[in-house]
């Protein structure tokens, strides 16, 4: 379990940061139509939560081989 938490955790940093230079820190600043909406936040949270999921996922199945 501790180490999903922490791959997951690590996961969902590396997922929002590519998120953020990828043009999400001007949406943010600016307030794009598209990063202030429901829509748009959800959107990038499920991003967020299926990064930090695969990279957990993917620990555990190594981790398992190992």
């Amino acid at each position: 379990m501790r180490t999903f938490a922490w791959w997951f955790g690590m996961g969902s940093l590396t997922t929002m940061s590519v998120l953020l230079v990828q043009g999400g820190v001007r949406d943010l600043v600016y307030g794009s139509p598209s990063s202030t909406t429901v829509e748009g936040i959800l959107s990038m949270g499920l991003t967020i939560l299926g990064g930090g999921l695969l990279a957990g996922c993917v620990a555990v199945i190594l981790n398992r081989l190992r």
